[in-house]
């Protein structure tokens, strides 16, 4: 056998090589990164509260979401009114859900609401919403159980989403009164772990979640909190991303809010970050999510 002069040299070469493509990513595979800027986002947790109508008036909101490349949202307010306010305005920029919180009755005590069903049902038949939610339950001990297996009857029956902002334990409830029914889970559990969060949606397969308040989880010393990585890669067709506009510090923050989420973002492949980006809304609402919605509001 004839051995080039520089062979061991060359084999040396090679298994580097062969080392650094087995450690590398795979073709495409590869990070976004400044891609993840011009992605169309959809806000999968914008509120629209009374305090914020005279600081943030709708063109100001729309201005907002046009800036920081937010072509839709998802828009549930208390009370109701701020979201229809806001659809009105911009019809094409916003997807309505109605939230049950008026008056007196807000997230701790809504369940105990008079009149709660007619009301749902007044409001889900004169306006286009497309979920009920956002809604706390903090827990299913000492919930109104009947009214919530009525809420998920009715949500059901108009093929829309619940947003639920809750443990594990009331998801589990929404999905057991009807197992067709299409949950939207708050800040991915707010508190829960990623190993609890993809335990339920390896376990439900129409349970989705927006990661509202999660950005700080997500992201850990300049990169990527490794569980989360995993986590997100493996339910990319289900999360969403949130910014949750509860009070007007939100709204003051908006911008870094975005800037937060287009950074994790840039950490994934394209294909999983243009999904949670906007692919997943688009499929879950059945509306067009594109840049070119950027300065539109009809």
């Amino acid at each position: 056998m004839i051995v080039h002069p520089n062979g061991a040299t060359m084999i040396r070469s090679l298994f580097a090589t062969l080392f650094l493509l087995s450690v590398l990513p795979a073709k495409g595979d590869e990070p976004i990164g400044a891609g993840a800027a011009d992605l169309p986002i959809f806000d999968a947790h914008i509120h629209y509260k009374e305090p914020a109508w005279g600081p943030f008036p709708p063109e100001t909101v729309i201005e907002m979401f046009d800036r920081n490349g937010v072509a839709m949202a998802l828009v549930s307010s208390t009370p109701d009114q701020g979201t229809i306010k806001l659809w009105e305005f911009a019809p094409a920029r916003i997807v309505p859900e109605l939230r049950p919180y008026r008056g007196n009755y807000g997230s701790g005590n809504w369940m105990d609401m008079i009149g709660m069903r007619g009301y749902l049902a007044d409001r889900l038949d004169r306006y286009p919403h497309q979920g009920i939610g956002e809604f706390h339950v903090r827990a299913m001990d000492g919930a109104d159980e009947a009214l919530l297996r009525d809420v998920a009857r009715m949500a059901l029956e108009r093929g829309i989403p619940v947003h639920i902002h809750s443990g594990a334990a009331p998801v589990q409830f929404f999905f057991d009164a009807e197992p067709e029914l299409k949950v939207i889970w708050a800040h991915a559990g707010m508190s829960s772990p990623p190993s609890e969060v993809q335990a339920m949606m390896d376990k439900h397969e129409r349970l989705f979640a927006d990661t509202s308040f999660r950005e700080g989880d997500i992201l850990r010393g300049g990169g990527m909190d490794p569980d989360w990585r995993a986590l997100l890669m493996r339910h990319a067709d289900r999360f969403m991303v949130g910014s949750d506009t509860w009070v007007n510090g939100q709204w003051s923050r908006y911008d870094a809010i975005i800037e937060q989420n287009r950074a994790w973002l840039a950490l994934l492949p394209r294909r999983e970050a243009e999904m949670i980006a906007f692919r997943n809304a688009e499929a879950l609402f059945k509306r067009k999510v594109t840049s070119g919605l950027l300065g539109k509001r009809k």
